[in-house]
């Protein structure tokens, strides 16, 4: 077991113990250079967590903290074993204990008890959170998309699993940074974008573009494009010039977009994803390390799903796929966080004229384990030929959009059509958006 409930760094009650186990906090002081002020850190933030209802072990505190490594904490948890204890191989399955009755229902486990709680206890719990201003829960994070949030009933909430699919080019890593964005900027959470398809400096150019304009203005296209930020970088380096924040105050535009990102950006945190490296696992870790560090609500935000890797490999796409989806949904209800995840499509959605849910590499687990589904698609290809065929100068102008469906929404209404402006060239859309009122093509609904 890797985190131990001997967590205060206190000497045991008169007469010890027991059993001759001393506190882990004391041994991780004593043979892990762990400081007493570090310590008292770690007890007062687990203390302040489980006012909360988050109740976290000081292993878990401590190694969340950085201040110390899971082997350490290893280390001190094999010290605190009695030698009679240490000597004795760990019991299996059917070695397990059996449950004890009267007193708490509950079944050891691997990873700790199992224990049912009735409907009356949950209620209870939920009356003690209100009482306290813990609503987290309860309370939907907007993605800045109107309607779409409308549509989601307010938002996204935590423990959903929200998948966003779509054609290549349509612009899903477009609309999720975006969406990313709007919640750190509106300050209602805090976003992890872990990201396989580009870094972190990609990203946060794109971030730059995205704030030098501002859709609800009349002329919403005055701004600077990322590839017009790269050349005015490569320019001033040529002529010398490098101060970089200097080089982005010298011109209005994107002195104005740094104005608006020094006010959240500290609330987006970006991540480049790894093949190797940034499993499931290492995702877990700091989305757990952030509930540890900070009260601040978390989105997590992964582009894309099928990226993630899974070790060992399964043999097959599907099963890794299943095995990631899982996770991570897993993940959202473990940490009660939102999960907005970017997901590819098969081969069958590539030659699709519009793609829908069941196109979604990964098959029908994707659509059972989601509690939303969004898919896009440029409105040219989404809307029934007849809406071109009698107005093609309108229908070139359907280019310019993107269709949005809800096709599945635990949480609100679902077999939602919307549209949104593409504003690509600032890597971004308009997020002041409109229900769809054309025919689409729909290989059940709607037959051309």
């Amino acid at each position: 077991m890797l985190y131990s409930d001997w967590g205060a760094y206190e000497e045991p009650a008169r007469g010890g113990n027991g059993n001759g186990r001393r506190p882990l906090g004391q041994l991780l002081v004593e043979r892990a250079d762990l400081s007493p002020e570090q310590l008292a850190i770690a007890l007062e933030r687990q203390q302040s967590l489980a006012a909360r209802h988050r109740y976290y072990l000081l292993g878990r505190v401590l190694i969340s903290l950085g201040f110390v490594s899971a082997h350490q904490v290893n280390n001190a948890l094999a010290l605190q074993r009695p030698a009679a204890q240490a000597a004795e191989p760990e019991a299996g399955p059917a070695a397990c204990p059996t449950v004890q009755f009267p007193g708490i229902w509950q079944a050891p486990t691997g990873s700790g008890p199992a224990r049912p709680i009735s409907a009356l206890g949950v209620l209870d719990g939920l009356a003690q959170k209100i009482a306290a201003g813990d609503l987290e829960s309860m309370a939907p994070v907007p993605l800045g998309f109107d309607p779409l949030d409308e549509a989601l009933g307010g938002g996204v909430r935590p423990g959903e699993l929200i998948l966003l699919g779509g054609g290549q080019g349509v612009g899903k890593t477009t609309m999720a940074f975006q969406m990313a964005r709007n919640v750190a900027a509106s300050g209602d959470a805090s976003c992890l974008y872990v990201c396989y398809e580009h870094d972190e400096e990609n990203l946060t150019q794109r971030l730059i573009a995205m704030e030098s304009v501002d859709p609800l203005a009349g002329e919403p296209r005055v701004g600077v494009t990322v590839r017009d930020l790269t050349q005015r970088i490569l320019a001033a380096h040529r002529r010398g010039q490098i101060a970089l924040f200097d080089l982005l105050e010298a011109d209005p535009r994107t002195a104005l977009a740094l104005q608006r990102l020094r006010r959240y950006g500290d609330r987006v945190h970006l991540l480049k994803g790894s093949a190797v490296r940034t499993t499931l696992a290492a995702i877990a870790a700091l989305v757990e390390a952030h509930r540890v560090r900070s009260d601040q609500r978390l989105v997590l935000f992964v582009d894309y799903l099928q990226k993630i890797p899974v070790l060992p490999d399964p043999r097959t796409e599907q099963g890794r796929v299943e095995t990631v989806v899982s996770g991570l949904k897993d993940l959202a209800m473990a940490q009660g966080i939102p999960v907005v995840a970017v997901v590819a499509s098969d081969r069958e959605g590539l030659r699709a004229k519009r793609m829908r849910a069941h196109h979604l590499l990964g098959g029908s687990l994707l659509a059972y384990e989601a509690d939303v589904i969004l898919m896009l698609a440029d409105k040219y290809d989404a809307v029934a030929r007849v809406h071109i065929e009698f107005n093609p100068q309108q229908a070139q102008g359907f280019h310019n959009w993107v269709v949005c469906s809800v096709e599945k929404n635990r949480s609100g209404r679902d077999v939602v059509e919307m549209q949104f402006e593409k504003l690509f060239s600032f890597s971004c859309l308009n997020p002041n958006g409109s229900y769809v009122t054309e025919k689409l093509v729909d290989e059940r609904l709607y037959v051309e």
